[in-house]
């Protein structure tokens, strides 16, 4: 049997494997290993638990002709060298076959990972040995009070390899968790829900999380219904980071350049350097963000208006989007760049959120509010308007009533027309910013955010929604 047969497959010997075997000019070879563990439960009791293993490689061709660089980009499972082989030799039909590339850039090159040879780090179910415990105490809590419980927690561990004939060993290890947990009272009228992210569930705690459906539950003993309009709004860190995210995909340098974004000007040409939001606002990036760390190079497997696969490997440090309320950069590639005369700032995979006089928490907000209402999260987010950002989108799971600071009851839902950047102008107070966790797209796209908890005093709630 040949040394080939007996090698052991891991993931750097795929990412090897691939650019050996291209018979491209150039390749890079992306390798994902990622193991996650869940749990879910309704009705107070546990149903389904889970592990999973999956390996993903991605392999990109460059082919170099007379009139530029053409590219081709496949991605499948695979966990064997002749399933690499035909990812590889599909990579090098596309790009043999497909138009050059017009954001082509020479490759990053010669960057090593001291931790290039270690092994990928999993995870398993034992995440869950001090969580689960405590949400069997939060089931039987919920029982004797009339609640039931309803929710889903899901920890995954991917490591990233990264390697290309230009001399890129890169690797990454991300740890990404988040739970969510809906509230019902036992006729199932009223529900509320709490959910976040976490590294590792040991800063996770299950009775806390009933504890404060229990409270929110309990605000909603008392319905009051109130009409559409403009109200003054408290929006808490998981609502602000709905919106936040939202408009940080919307970032684009190049459609910015070209004026079809609110960050464009009418005409063309960024709106970089002109005050956009209120003094002392600041968003940014960072991938050594404590809590929030990602990877500090860029990952792409395609490229777009946003990302570029000839950008892969590139270092990524903290980016400040919008500092002291002026508009500092957005979302470049080295192809943008050359079109903006921008330097080059690429996504990074976490968003912070702060206030210069940010203080306190929402109970703060909610203590200095005469008459107005506390949102939970929003929820089916679409974009109406690029010029302007305005998004429309549901309430869901509790909107409360607030009166001389306290809280009285639970309203009706509704659909809210707001832009994320005119919130920015014209809020009213902030507390301090605190780890957060979009419903909408915390689950399967964003989920590393910390964002303030934000009063509006005239949020526009254009219509009642239907919506229980």
């Amino acid at each position: 049997m040949s040394p080939t047969m007996n090698a052991v497959v891991t993931p750097q010997s795929l990412v090897d494997h691939a650019v050996a075997t291209s018979t491209a000019d150039d390749c890079i070879a992306i390798v994902r290993d990622t193991t996650s563990a869940n749990l879910r439960w309704a009705n107070n009791t546990l149903t389904t638990n889970g592990v999973m293993h999956a390996v993903t490689v991605t392999v990109v061709s460059f082919i170099r002709g007379a009139e530029g660089v053409s590219t081709g980009s496949v991605t499948s499972s695979a966990t064997t060298q002749a399933e690499v082989t035909a990812l590889v030799q599909a990579a090098d039909r596309a790009a043999r076959a497909g138009a050059p590339a017009e954001d082509a850039h020479d490759l990053v090159r010669d960057r090593v990972s001291a931790d290039w040879d270690d092994a990928p780090v999993p995870t398993d179910i034992h995440v869950y040995d001090a969580f689960a415990p405590a949400l069997g105490e939060a089931f039987g809590r919920a029982s004797a009070g009339g609640r039931v419980l309803y929710g889903f927690v899901d920890h995954e561990s991917t490591t990233t390899y990264l390697g290309s004939t230009t001399g890129l060993r890169l690797r990454h290890v991300q740890p990404t968790g988040h739970y969510g947990c809906t509230g019902k009272t036992a006729d199932l009228s009223q529900s509320a829900w709490v959910g976040g992210a976490t590294r590792d569930f040991t800063d996770v705690d299950a009775l806390g999380l009933e504890t404060t459906l229990a409270q929110r539950l309990g605000w909603g003993a008392r319905r009051v219904d109130l009409p559409a309009g403009r109200y003054d709004t408290i929006l808490p860190p998981t609502a602000v980071a709905d919106l936040m995210v939202d408009a940080y995909w919307e970032a684009g340098a190049r459609v910015a350049h070209e004026g079809q974004s609110v960050f464009g000007q009418r005409g063309g040409g960024t709106r970089i350097g002109e005050v956009i939001t209120r003094p002392g606002v600041h968003l940014f990036s960072d991938p050594r963000h404590p809590g929030l760390e990602c990877a500090p190079f860029v990952t792409a497997t395609t490229s777009d208006n946003e990302s570029s696969v000839f950008d892969s490997g590139l270092p990524l440090e903290r980016t400040d989007w919008i500092r002291d309320g002026k508009l500092a950069a957005l979302l470049q590639t080295r192809h943008s760049a050359d079109m903006t005369r921008q330097p080059v700032t690429p996504m990074v995979d976490n968003l912070v959120l702060s206030v210069d006089d940010g203080r306190g928490s929402v109970d703060d907000l909610v203590a200095g509010t005469g008459r107005g209402l506390l949102l939970t999260c929003l929820w089916y987010i679409r974009e109406v308007d690029p010029q302007t950002l305005l998004l429309t989108g549901l309430t869901r799971d509790g909107v409360y009533l607030v009166e001389n600071g306290e809280i009285i009851g639970a309203v009706n839902n509704f659909r809210f027309n707001e832009s994320p950047v005119d919130l920015l102008r014209r809020f009213s107070h902030a507390s301090a910013t605190e780890p957060s966790f979009s419903r909408e797209w915390g689950d399967d796209y964003f989920s590393r955010t910390a964002t303030p908890a934000l009063r509006i005093p005239d949020f526009n709630m254009s219509s009642v929604s239907q919506a229980q």
